[in-house]
């Protein structure tokens, strides 16, 4: 140390100082978020390594779409938003495919991606991934921000949080630029800058009068149904419908993800009986479902006549396809307590032969799907029918497994097969019939829940996101992933219709090993061709709780085109070509 006039000069004091990546991490923390999905590198490397040293536990993917739909899956698991971190440009918007998707299903989801300077993005001058991402993102998500300033790091994410689980959830889209990430500010004024918010996600009641309207109507029903939605499935409100089922008597079916809310197989369950509801139900209650493509948008097989008592939280869904009797717009909650109230005080009216004839019908198409089942229970090659008559019965007895799934049969014909008791178990393609979920919803679930997942693919469906089993192995998660493997898209026997020799649009390869894959990260693998391997091989690999990959060889004729949407193509083939 240097002295003047024998005076010792002391070195200069600065005050601790962090970033704007910092500040972000911190207001996650601040949130409650303890987990986020993604894919780093410029400019938001950091950002993950900063979240890992305060606790935040990185789940890093091959593809942001992946990675999005994990946390997608999470967000509907938890009810807290998953967070997807991405770097700028087509990192944003690969991630972006999955936050519109929770938007579609009312899933919470924060995407927080970094950005290019702006200055150089608004001028069109040609900047490093210069792209205008909020813009890009705002119609496609339920709210979009951009963040600037460091200081406003802590608004934007509590607004973004809010957005995602208020009212109906959904993906919100959050932009931090470059600058608002490098930024540096002092560490005791950054301190400054947090807080805990509070009711984050407010309770909203209905109306007492549209309660009192739904009661009168489902009353006075004499031919009652309820629909279980996904929503019914998220809200968490299983205890409070099975109250509503116990104290009405009124039978029920499940949409897809909903399937478990209420069991599959309880004695009031009319899952086999759709068309029949459909066509002869005067009173139906929607309960976190929409009337959307799923059920004929209210049309089709719908008697013109039936009326609907629809709870929904969000106002602009009442009415969208046809008119709605009773209107309950609130969370579900509160409007099932409000419900279950208004029913104390009055009688219901139901037609005593409605329930005895839907449980007939129910007892007899049962008969035929088991007979089904029994048939091809030794079909070999293997069909959809085959496998799954192995599976059902393993999965059922292990009913707190996640069951993931997607494809076009592989779809359709799980759906069916399996019966779920539980809710929150089943996770697949959802509103959209998207597919290329698989993986991330799979590594969502388990790391969501802790809980053993089992996806069941198509192959046409896994080539979406088979990269993506690495990740489920990087991180020993208790996955097993079966591939019904019929060597194309609907079925491996697609005729090419030119003359060039070229495989059919449809065909892919019925000889593919899906096994090397999962082998080639270090999983636990099979390849089986026959029922008896399938059941020794699906038994070893749920029991090992790890990564698992289970390769099913089906016949290349296997399977139908569309599954059960054929009807959504424009044209027979033949039609088109001249």
């Amino acid at each position: 140390m240097t002295t003047t006039n024998n005076t010792p000069q002391t070195a200069p004091s600065y005050p601790a100082q962090v970033t704007g990546m910092d500040i972000l991490v911190r207001a996650l923390r601040m949130v409650g978020i303890d987990t986020m999905y993604g894919l780093v590198g410029i400019p938001v490397t950091e950002v993950a390594y900063i979240a890992q040293g305060r606790g935040i536990r990185f789940i890093s993917f091959r593809h942001e779409q992946q990675a999005g739909m994990a946390a997608a899956t999470h967000g509907y698991l938890t009810g807290k938003p998953g967070v997807l971190l991405t770097v700028s440009s087509l990192g944003f918007m690969n991630g972006l495919t999955a936050t519109t998707n929770a938007t579609v299903n009312c899933y919470p989801m924060i995407q927080i991606s970094g950005s290019s300077v702006r200055e150089p993005i608004d001028l069109e001058q040609g900047t490093y991934e210069g792209l205008d991402q909020l813009n890009v993102a705002k119609p496609l998500v339920k709210a979009a921000y951009r963040v600037n300033k460091p200081e406003d790091i802590p608004t934007a994410v509590v607004r973004a949080y809010r957005a995602a689980v208020s009212g109906r959830p959904g993906g919100v889209y959050l932009d931090v630029t470059t600058p608002c990430l490098g930024a540096i500010m002092n560490a005791e004024d950054a301190d400054k800058l947090f807080y805990q918010p509070v009711d984050l996600c407010p309770a909203m009641p209905p109306a007492q009068e549209a309660v009192d309207r739904a009661v009168s109507l489902l009353a006075g029903a004499k031919k009652p149904a309820v629909i279980i939605g996904k929503g019914a499935a998220y809200a968490r409100v299983e205890d409070k419908i099975k109250a509503l089922i116990d104290k009405t008597g009124v039978p029920y079916f499940p949409m897809s993800m909903a399937k478990g809310v209420m069991p599959d197989n309880g004695p009031l369950s009319a899952l086999s009986c759709r068309s029949t509801i459909m066509q002869e139900a005067d009173v139906v209650v929607l309960v976190g479902a929409r009337l959307n493509w799923l059920l004929s948008r209210g049309h089709g097989k719908w008697s013109p006549d039936t009326k609907f008592i629809q709870l929904d939280i969000d106002p602009e869904e009442i009415d969208c396809n046809r008119p709605i009797a009773a209107p309950v717009v609130g969370d579900l909650a509160s409007s099932l307590d409000a419900i279950l109230a208004g029913l104390d005080k009055t009688t219901m009216s139901m037609d005593p032969t409605w329930v005895p004839a839907l449980q007939k019908e129910t007892a007899v198409k049962n008969a035929k799907f088991a007979e089904r089942l029994k048939a091809n229970a030794t079909a070999m090659p293997m069909d959809h029918w085959t496998a799954l008559g192995v599976i059902k019965p393993i999965l059922e007895a292990n009913d707190d497994i996640i069951l993931v799934n997607e494809g076009a049969n592989t779809l359709d014909d799980t759906r069916d097969c399996i019966d779920m008791s539980k809710p929150r178990c089943r996770v697949d393609c959802a509103t959209w019939a998207i597919m290329g979920m698989g993986m991330g919803s799979a590594v969502g679930a388990a790391v969501a829940t802790g809980q053993r997942v089992v996806a069941i693919e198509g192959d046409s469906a896994f080539g979406f996101s088979g990269m993506d089993f690495s990740t489920i192995c990087r991180f020993k998660l208790p996955v097993t992933v079966v591939i019904f493997n019929n060597g194309g898209i609907y079925n491996g026997i697609g005729q090419n219709m030119g003359k060039d020799g070229d495989p059919a649009p449809t065909t892919l390869d019925i000889h593919a090993r899906y096994d090397k894959l999962g082998e080639a990260f270090g999983a636990t693998t099979f390849y089986v061709t026959t029922p008896q391997e399938l059941e020794a091989a699906f038994k070893e690999a749920i029991a090992c709780k790890g990564p698992a990959l289970i390769d099913v060889q089906l016949g290349a004729d296997s399977g139908k085109e569309s599954g059960h949407i054929g009807y959504l193509n424009p044209a027979p083939l033949e039609t088109i070509i001249v």
